[in-house]
């Protein structure tokens, strides 16, 4: 498995998640677990630049991919939630930061959410009803939504 750019040799069970692969075989405990249940996306990592929950994914799926978490993740977003208090606890944080981050490439990408208008616009904006569409899957019992969206907006400027 790649993680953060390093080859890991890991043997694990079949039924160990990614989730635990990474925080109790590797060490990489900035990735949370939050519902084990991937409802609260505290677990969100890239797999090949697609955010995942690693809570509900083996880890032999991802056995022959590119896995980035939050210790391997280098975005101007990591400032800009500091700037604009997307974080309150911290305990979410590493989950939307990796969240934004696909979601980002998802966008650049072309690709519709649930609230997108005209779909024939050659060009989907941004805007903050986006954004939290977008981000509904990382859930902050803290609140910072206003932070963390704000956070984003200016990580896209």
């Amino acid at each position: 498995m790649r993680v953060n750019g390093s080859i890991e040799k890991l043997d694990v069970e079949p039924r160990v998640s990614l989730l635990d692969a990474l925080r109790e075989h590797l060490g990489l405990t900035g990735t949370k677990k939050g519902c084990d249940q991937g409802a609260c996306g505290a677990c969100t990592v890239l797999a090949d630049g697609e955010r995942i929950v690693s809570c509900l994914a083996l880890a032999v799926q991802y056995a022959d991919r590119d896995i980035t978490t939050i210790e391997g993740v280098t975005s101007p977003l990591q400032r800009s939630f500091v700037r604009h208090d997307g974080f309150q606890c911290g305990y979410c944080t590493s989950g939307q930061i990796c969240s934004a981050v696909g979601m980002l490439t998802e966008h650049a990408a072309g690709a519709p959410s649930a609230v997108t208008g005209d779909l024939a616009t050659m060009e989907i904006e941004l805007t903050a009803e986006e954004i939290r569409e977008r981000m509904s899957g990382n859930l902050c019992r803290c609140g910072a939504y206003n932070g963390i969206v704000a956070a984003i907006e200016e990580g896209i400027r």
